[in-house]
């Protein structure tokens, strides 16, 4: 019962997270920037495109141009985001099937416990090809702001809600890919358990009955 339960969390926190990576990667609020000069205007930057937002609620985004033209931060975020999904997705397609509640996998419980154990390490690896470029590009918005080469009155990008939902998003992967690591050890415990006392109750049988033959 304690393995299905850690199961039935992680799976759930599995999902949860995948769709955290899945909104994080499309929205455009990686960076935001609001200007002095346009009080009424701000910008935002994100993986696919640039967006112009009014205080009046208007919304206007356009997609870059080029690809070979993007710069080399925004590249690798965007390999690195795809990448997480595309093994997430992987790891859930993996898990699914060892899950204790799922039928599957004739030949006992061990193709079971590797399927789960493969599903949790390939979330943990989503998790931090997720926290790789979230963390990067913060890093980056983190320099650029507090540059001293850099004047006061020229406005500087700051942290976007994409940031923090891709933040949410990795580290709940890593909870997750855990969380089935570890109850593929419950079950394996809760299964040793029992194959002990069946021995155990064996050799107590086996040696009763060999004092009854040489009592008779």
């Amino acid at each position: 019962m304690d393995s299905c339960a850690l199961e039935l969390l992680a799976m759930l926190l599995y999902v949860a997270a995948w769709l955290c990576v899945l909104a994080s990667t499309l929205m455009p609020q990686w960076l935001t920037m609001s200007t002095a000069l346009l009080p009424v205007e701000s910008y935002e930057l994100g993986l696919w495109e640039t967006c112009v937002v009014q205080d009046v609620g208007g919304m206007e985004c356009r997609a870059y141009d080029s690809l070979l033209g993007l710069s080399r931060d925004l590249k690798l975020s965007r390999i690195l985001m795809c990448s997480s999904l595309a093994v997430g997705m992987l790891g859930m397609l993996v898990a699914t099937p060892g899950l204790y509640m799922v039928n599957s996998c004739r030949g006992g419980s061990f193709p079971k416990r590797t399927l789960t154990t493969i599903g949790g390490v390939l979330g943990v690896f989503s998790g931090v090809l997720c926290l790789v470029p979230v963390s990067y590009m913060a890093h980056l918005a983190v320099m650029h702001f507090f540059d001293d080469k850099v004047p006061d009155v020229v406005p500087r990008w700051e942290f976007g809600d994409a940031l923090f939902i891709g933040w949410a998003g990795g580290f709940l992967l890593v909870v997750a890919g855990l969380l089935l690591v570890s109850s593929c050890w419950c079950s394996q415990g809760g299964e040793t358990q029992p194959a002990l006392q069946r021995r155990y109750q064996v050799m107590s049988t086996d040696v009763s009955f060999r004092k009854r033959s040489e009592y008779v």
